[in-house]
């Protein structure tokens, strides 16, 4: 694995401009590896990890990206208890992650909205489901409907909005019940260019109000380098950390950094790490 400090961050502290990443550790594997049976029936094993070591601290954004079939996906996966490690921990919080919980929340790249329910059924669907009376959760889905743009549409449906909004209705639900961590598997990825801009921003308005740490898939660098704290490249399967890049960059971040020199200086390090391990996995197989 290779550390870099972003490029830029000493201007930045000449200019009088701090950065202090946080320190807690939420999220932490350990040597982690997951296998998986081969869809030949020929009894062999896939191996999507191997000796993962990552660290995500509390109240921090961290991305993910890499080539297809990396293992960026399997590992947020474990982090939900969707799945298992085969070898080595991951932990939260110090314990073992051995089922999903309301401490974490997962957001995908399509909505999954249930179509018989407006935009506030859908909000406040799970936190009704598990018995927190209406009295208890209303004010939270007020808010948080008012922070992700949705006033006037509580009693839409599906349909009638359009697909960002549908992320939006997505990313309310996933934050109503306050959790810790948010798991975010190319939650934008279907979404055009414009709209993709305006969720990263919104992202980043709920982060700096509501601090859950992050941990977020794509395969588009620009966008991981704009909302994170750390972008982590995952080298061809098995996956396993072969860059680790600080933006040392303050939040919020305004749409002026993605021209500055901190920028494209990441961009070029970073697309040149995916691309080698992409030319890798292609030679692999």
């Amino acid at each position: 694995m290779t550390t870099q400090p972003a490029a830029g961050a000493s201007r930045l502290k000449e200019q009088g401009m701090s950065v202090t990443l946080p320190t807690q550790e939420k999220i932490v594997f350990s040597q982690v590896d997951k296998l998986f049976a081969s869809p030949s029936k020929t009894g062999d094993q896939v191996r999507a990890l191997v000796g993962l070591d990552l660290t995500v601290h509390k109240s921090e954004i961290v991305s993910i990206v890499g080539p297809t079939g990396c293992g960026k996906s399997t590992a947020l996966n474990m982090v939900a208890g969707f799945d298992a490690p085969t070898n080595g921990s991951l932990r939260l919080d110090g314990k073992a992650i051995v089922k999903p919980g309301p401490d974490r929340a997962v957001v995908f790249q399509q909505a999954a909205l249930f179509p018989w329910m407006n935009v506030l059924e859908n909000i406040t669907f799970g936190i009704k489901s598990r018995g927190v009376a209406k009295e208890q959760y209303m004010a939270s889905a007020e808010k948080l409907i008012r922070a992700v743009g949705l006033n006037g549409f509580e009693k839409h449906f599906p349909y009638q909005i359009s697909g960002g909004m549908q992320q939006r209705v997505q990313i309310a639900r996933a934050l109503i019940s306050n959790p810790e961590v948010l798991l975010m598997d190319e939650p934008f990825g279907a979404l055009d260019y414009q709209t993709r801009i305006l969720m990263q921003q919104l992202l980043l308005e709920l982060w700096r109000e509501f601090k859950p740490t992050i941990l977020f898939i794509t395969h588009d660098v620009t966008e991981a380098i704009y909302i994170s704290d750390r972008v982590i490249v995952m080298g061809a399967r098995p996956g396993r950390v072969k860059l680790e890049v600080a933006v040392e960059e303050p939040k919020p971040r305004s749409l002026d950094f993605l021209t500055s020199e901190l920028f494209t200086g990441l961009e070029h390090q970073i697309l040149e790490t995916v691309q080698h391990e992409a030319t890798a996995s292609h030679a692999a197989h």
